[in-house]
């Protein structure tokens, strides 16, 4: 077949039942030929406001121009030169992230996705505290490799055994659904406070880290307590660990007025994690760590064949410089708060709705059978799935029942944005109501 054949969806979906592994997952037979700050466009030029921005990849905005442009000017003049040459690029975008990162995170290395940058982490985390066990949280999605997949804490995205040695998971913030059967506040944090009893039984009472996402993503956009990780942050220092943000989701002021999600509960990590909204739709991922922390690494070797590459160190300044000129973070506060007004409506006036939940533009709904059962309904989220996409609205889902809408459009999203996602959500969620 011809480079430049039109290809229809139904010739599409053939040759990836031909020929892509067939794991690969597929919300709709859609073929998307374009796409345009916050819309993309299918191949009979329906228009759609990405609600969930790929992924929670787009973060500035579908081919802006302000990163596509420096990134074509790059691609033509140095497509590839590894690390082990010098190039400008690297060092300009790890000097401009250590400018945007929590104070004493200063030294990075790149990678192409985030998984890769989970798996750097982990084994930072053991070089530096001489430890090697981890501790993570249920619910949460840290990747497809195999470390990543054991610090994962759900068991669909957790398959072909063994897993990793020495990995156990807690409970999440999990309010809503509370595993201990506890109210907050009265609740003292229990989730939070497992932790303790977790290493002293679970463990041989040293770990090297815990690894955490600030607002779970793929779990279903769990937002914990205010107090929640400074007591897992206490709690990780006694007992000999390193405390890991995995900001692949949260990352670049997607959560509003921060730039990293963690900051959110006041707390400092000493690695952060990140990949997705990074490069704007770019493979690249990354950890950020002190510096004493990257002196464990100083007599071994780590190499990454296209990490630091001049094409991916371009787009990851360019988008921080995007964020900065155009005051994305504080945009992603304000159009999440619109939101969030909009989705209590939305919870008081259909019985579907049983809460909403996040920070910023990282938002979601959990759809229930009816607010007195709380029974998980999957079936009304695929539903306004595929009623919100012929409106001209993606949404995405998440939670280990597939559970939660999860809305989470680029940052450039207006008011008119919003009040869009919000009456077409009102209009689906009645629709699934009347059956």
């Amino acid at each position: 077949m011809k480079r430049t054949e039109t290809l229809s969806a139904e010739q599409i979906g053939k040759m990836r039942d031909e020929y892509i592994l067939p794991s690969t997952m597929r919300y709709f037979p859609m073929n998307i030929v374009k796409g345009e700050m916050q819309f993309v466009y299918d191949d009979q030029g329906k228009k759609y406001l990405d609600g969930f921005s790929a992924v929670v990849t787009i973060s500035v905005g579908h081919c802006h121009p302000e990163v596509t442009n420096p990134v074509v000017e790059q691609f033509k003049n140095l497509q590839h030169m590894t690390t082990l040459y010098y190039h400008p690029n690297l060092v300009r975008y790890a000097e401009k992230l250590a400018s945007v990162m929590p104070g004493g995170l200063k030294v990075s290395f790149f990678t192409n996705s985030g998984c890769e940058a989970n798996e750097l982490a982990a084994l930072l985390a053991k070089n530096y505290t001489k430890n090697m066990e981890f501790v993570g949280l249920r619910h949460s999605f840290h990747g497809r490799t195999l470390m990543a997949m054991t610090m994962t804490g759900q068991s669909k995205w957790r398959h072909s055994l063994p897993y990793v040695f020495g990995v156990t998971h807690i409970s999440p913030g999990y309010c809503y659904r509370c595993p201990f059967g506890l109210k907050y506040p009265s609740c003292n944090v229990a989730c939070a406070r497992e932790l303790e009893d977790v290493i002293k039984y679970n463990t041989s009472g040293k770990i090297a880290a815990f690894i955490g996402e600030p607002i779970q993503g793929f779990g279903g956009v769990v937002d914990p307590p205010k107090e929640y990780f400074e007591i897992i942050y206490e709690i990780v220092k006694r007992y000999g660990g390193v405390f890991i943000s995995d900001e692949v989701q949260t990352g670049f002021g997607r959560t509003g007025d921060k730039w990293w999600g963690i900051e959110q509960w006041g707390v400092k990590p000493d690695m952060i994690t990140m990949a997705k909204g990074m490069g704007n739709g770019i493979p690249l991922g990354g950890v950020t760590c002190t510096k004493e922390i990257a002196e464990s690494m100083r007599d071994k070797v780590h190499f990454n064949t296209y990490g630091g590459n001049p094409v991916s160190m371009m787009a990851g300044l360019s988008v921080v410089e995007c964020i900065e000129r155009n005051n994305y973070i504080h945009n992603a506060k304000v159009m999440g708060d619109r939101l969030a007004a909009g989705f209590g409506k939305l919870m008081r006036d259909h019985k579907i709705v049983g809460e909403h939940r996040g920070k910023g533009l990282m938002r979601g709904l959990e759809i229930v059978k009816d607010k007195e059962s709380r029974e998980v309904a999957p079936q009304h989220v695929q539903r306004a799935m595929e009623l919100c996409k012929d409106r001209g609205l993606l949404i995405g889902r998440g939670a280990m029942a597939g559970n939660v809408i999860r809305i989470k459009p680029p940052f450039c999203i207006t008011k008119d944005d919003c009040d869009f996602i919000l009456k077409t959500l009102d209009e689906v969620f009645s629709i699934i109501e009347k059956g």
